[in-house]
């Protein structure tokens, strides 16, 4: 399946049209529930096969892609599909949504996907009450990760997706509405999709989610350090991961393409690639100070998912570090802006 997938820019396109980013962010304070914060940036994406002569074994064997993170750098995942597809989301093999073992095929008892173009983005595992705990990297091997808590052991790190679409009547039968729709809706206005008295735009084209300060976010003789970085939690933020409303009998029986993205640390990223990586965002302190904008989002027709036992029992990754010493300002209210409702990648043993 790993021909499916290829790298675009920064971005992994999957089949069924499905578009994953990797987003820089803010890391915030473990204590309380805050708004989501911006995205600052994409990290950058590189073929594991690209350097069979400086990439772990164990790395080549699973193919993929990898990026390059800081310690206790957080992250967030930025979704966009052009037809409903189920997005499987690991974390060193453990289920973001539901805490169980990864597995090769979907299920609803418990839900172990996110169903797009419904859930815009993940910012972490599930919490539960409309909350996830921010995805934020650590090294394996000190038992801070999501995996090492749940699993009891560090094997795997990275991320995982695997994608799967809609079968191909209810594909069909999607598609038959999108288009009943936009006749309905050219019809009402003007035959161009437009109000009545506006002129005709040309459609956007497609572009990642914009830097802060703009539109809203559609929308990380010395001793070596280690190799492979893995997700902890971080702090709550409020978030919903949305119940399928679909029958599993609406999804294809196989998943159509998956992909493993490995997390390395910044000096290793810089010996494999032999290219710098980009430096550490701005502090959080100074974007809130400059009255740059968080983001809250809610869709009213959508059933969050309850938090799993095993992600509920997570604990972050500053009960392992220590504290973090980085200053925190909390945005004030009128800086949460509300929101509304390439190369091919190949594909190892994991």
């Amino acid at each position: 399946m790993g021909d499916q997938v290829r790298i675009s820019g920064d971005a992994l396109q999957l089949p069924g049209g499905v578009t994953v980013r990797f987003m820089r962010t803010l890391r915030l304070p473990e204590t309380g529930t805050h708004p989501l914060p911006p995205g600052i940036g994409t990290f950058p994406l590189r073929r594991v096969s690209d350097h069979p002569d400086t990439a772990p074994q164990e790395w080549l064997a699973r193919g993929g892609v990898m990026l390059p993170v800081y310690q206790r750098e957080a992250m967030w995942l930025s979704f966009s599909a052009s037809a409903p597809a189920a997005l499987q989301v690991g974390v060193g093999k453990v289920c973001a949504v539901s805490g169980r073992p990864w597995s090769d095929r979907l299920s609803q008892d418990p839900q172990n996907y996110v169903v797009l173009p419904r859930q815009p983005w993940l910012d972490g595992i599930n919490s539960g009450s409309g909350t996830i705990r921010q995805f934020v990297a650590v090294p394996l091997g000190l038992g801070a990760t999501v995996e090492g808590q749940v699993t009891g052991e560090e094997v795997w790190g990275g991320v995982q997706l695997q994608v799967s679409e809609l079968g191909e009547e209810q594909l069909a039968a999607w598609r038959a509405e999108q288009r009943r729709r936009e006749s309905t809706r050219r019809a009402a206005f003007g035959g161009y999709g437009g109000a009545p008295g506006a002129m005709p735009m040309a459609a956007p084209a497609a572009a990642p989610p914009p830097a802060p300060g703009g539109a809203p976010r559609p929308a990380g003789g010395a001793t070596r350090s280690p190799v492979s970085m893995g997700l902890g939690a971080g702090g709550r933020m409020r978030q919903e991961v949305y119940r399928d409303d679909r029958k599993p009998s609406d999804w294809r029986d196989r998943p159509s393409g998956r992909v493993f993205v490995h997390l390395t640390t910044v000096p290793e990223w810089r010996r494999i690639t032999g290219e710098p990586a980009p430096p550490s965002p701005v502090n959080r302190a100074a974007y809130t100070a400059a009255g740059l904008p968080w983001f809250d989002y809610y869709d009213a027709d959508a059933e969050d998912l309850a938090a799993p036992g095993t992600l509920g029992r997570v604990k972050p990754v500053g009960d392992w570090l220590g504290e973090d010493e980085s200053p925190w300002v909390a945005p004030h209210p009128g800086q949460v802006k509300q929101l509304g409702d390439g190369n091919q990648v190949t594909d190892g043993d994991w």
